[in-house]
């Protein structure tokens, strides 16, 4: 039965919790603005979304250039990288704050418009099951 729902409610599914990892991680990067050393991160959300849907994951990012993202930021989540900052910092801390709220923005857009779609899912499935 979850694969039948999981089949009708689409990628939408399986993108919600990654888009609510992915904006975890945002925020706490808008908490460590200020702590010396902390390391920006994010999500790979296109190969973490391919592992999700049972594929393979691994062929998201390569590396080949400094400026490429690293993968595996802290060795728990294979599909967390650590973004390099823009201008340097002193105290090594790459946060931007101006760049993580756009991309809390973004990122709580893209959660919004997945939610809408699944709600509008449910709806058509709960105006079938009771036929009103």
């Amino acid at each position: 039965m979850p694969n039948l729902i999981s089949n009708y409610l689409g990628v939408h599914a399986q993108a919600m919790p990654l888009r609510e990892q992915r904006m975890k991680l945002i925020a706490s990067n808008l908490g460590n603005a200020d702590t010396p050393g902390y390391q920006a991160k994010d999500l790979d959300f296109d190969a973490a979304l391919r592992h999700a849907q049972g594929g393979n994951g691994n062929g998201g990012l390569a590396t080949t250039a400094e400026q490429h993202y690293q993968i595996g930021g802290d060795g728990l989540n294979p599909f967390q990288i650590l973004r390099p900052g823009n201008q340097p910092s002193l105290d090594g801390n790459t946060v931007d704050p101006d760049i993580e709220r756009a991309a809390y923005g973004r990122a709580a857009l893209e959660y919004r418009a997945s939610l809408s779609f699944v709600e509008s899912k449910v709806r058509t499935l709960l105006t079938a099951i009771t036929g009103q």
